[in-house]
């Protein structure tokens, strides 16, 4: 089926290493300087600007706040009767509210949508934010009597792997090293500041707590404010926005491909589906097939870089093998190798991934394609890949219930 293209004209990024509440703000500041952010970046007009989706998770949880959609028209008077969307999915959310705004422009709706993904989740205490980051597991059936879900779900995947095909601590430890690493390079990273003392990457239970199970602590994302907006557009709009710019229509990146696919809630059930199969998470390795389909490419080897979701060191080394970069259950191979090391031939999270950017989690996906954007534009400073055309992202909500991927670059790249 033939479809318009969906062309990404960049956006904006707030400073993850914020605490809007101590600054006195509430989640519409955070809201407002992602859009007002972006529609600067762009060179873009308000009134220019036909419809709006907002990824967001947990407002009414951590906020006492729905109905988000609104709260853009709070970033400019022009936006006064826009339509508009708030979508969630989990951690996935930002990438829902990106496709949603996507299938509009492929459907000749609007020429020209804004997607915001925001979340605020520093303003209440880490051990309240991570009880209510919990709902998105099956509340009701798993992790009962679990003080914290994630790490402890993270954890069972690791044991998956360690059961299924071995795993090394060292492995998941290179990861965190590398992403805290990159981090340091990146102007807008949570951790950028932040320093490790010796044994801080060891099985060190002072340096290196255990939070459940096989996870410490910095093989964690972290609790995050923050916002990501991009703008996607039609041909038509982006043909006029590139001269206006100064830019060739074939020098925009675009949306090349995508992927979409929802697992059972259960993470045993997941298991069990998984059992006997080449793939822990199949789901997962169908939607990054979708991605690479649609974008005509025939494997990861066509791909320059990946964002992907590393919520825990466990969720990155399954990226690993469900990318391709290694068969399946051998992605410590691609690890010891420095595959995806920055300077590497496939460099994961250059700019330093959930762990070291931080992990706003309604704002992740969009945080994501802005990266990928920034990779193929050549502006992601200290943190760009050198010759990078083409950067796939892997957006996981719940553990790895729903499962989002996309293929950026330009036309022929």
């Amino acid at each position: 089926m033939s479809t318009s293209e969906v062309f990404v004209l960049g956006g904006h990024q707030t400073d993850f290493a914020r605490n809007v509440a101590r600054e006195g703000g509430e989640l519409v500041d955070l809201v407002s300087d992602g859009v007002r952010g972006a529609l600067a970046a762009t060179r873009i007009d308000a009134g220019e600007v036909q419809s709006a989706h907002v990824g967001n998770f947990m407002a009414e949880l951590t906020c006492y706040q729905g109905h988000l959609g609104a709260f853009f028209l709070e970033a400019d008077p022009a936006f006064r009767g826009l339509p508009t969307a708030r979508h969630e999915a989990a951690c996935a959310s930002g990438s829902i509210a990106l496709l949603s705004a996507a299938a509009e422009i492929e459907a000749g709706r609007y020429d020209l949508v804004c997607v915001l993904g925001v979340e605020m989740e520093r303003n209440i205490p880490g051990d309240e934010a991570s009880a209510h980051l919990g709902v998105a597991a099956w509340h009701a059936r798993e992790c009962q009597g679990v003080k914290y879900p994630w790490p402890k779900l993270f954890s069972d995947l690791g044991d998956v792997y360690e059961e299924r095909y071995g795993l090394r601590r060292e492995h998941l430890a290179r990861i965190a090293e590398k992403n805290f690493s990159n981090a340091r390079s990146n102007p807008l990273a949570q951790t950028r500041a932040w320093r490790f003392g010796e044994g801080a990457f060891d099985e060190d239970d002072d340096q290196n707590p255990v939070i459940e199970g096989r996870i410490r602590r910095q093989d964690c994302s972290q609790v995050t404010d923050g916002a990501a907006a991009v703008f996607l557009a039609s041909e038509r709009f982006t043909d006029g926005w590139a001269r206006r710019n100064g830019l060739r229509l074939e020098e925009v990146p675009r949306i090349l491909g995508w992927g979409h696919h929802t697992a059972p809630m259960l993470f045993s059930e997941k298991m069990e589906e998984s059992k006997g199969g080449a793939y822990v998470f199949p789901h997962v390795r169908r939607t990054i097939e979708d991605a690479f389909a649609r974008a005509g490419l025939g494997g990861v080897e066509e791909i320059d870089a990946i964002e992907t979701h590393d919520c825990f060191t466990t969720t990155e080394y399954m990226a690993i093998d469900h990318f391709g970069i290694t068969p399946p259950g051998e992605s410590w191979r691609a690890i010891e190798e420095g595959v995806t090391e920055r300077d590497g031939r496939i460099p994961v999270n250059p700019g330093g991934g959930l762990m070291g950017i931080g992990h706003p989690v309604g704002a992740t996906g969009v945080r994501m394609l802005l990266d990928a954007w920034k990779q193929t534009t050549d502006a992601a400073g200290e943190t760009q890949v050198a010759g990078a055309r083409r950067v796939a992202t892997l957006n996981i909500g719940g553990s790895g219930t729903t499962s989002v991927s996309f293929v950026v670059g330009p036309r022929g790249s």
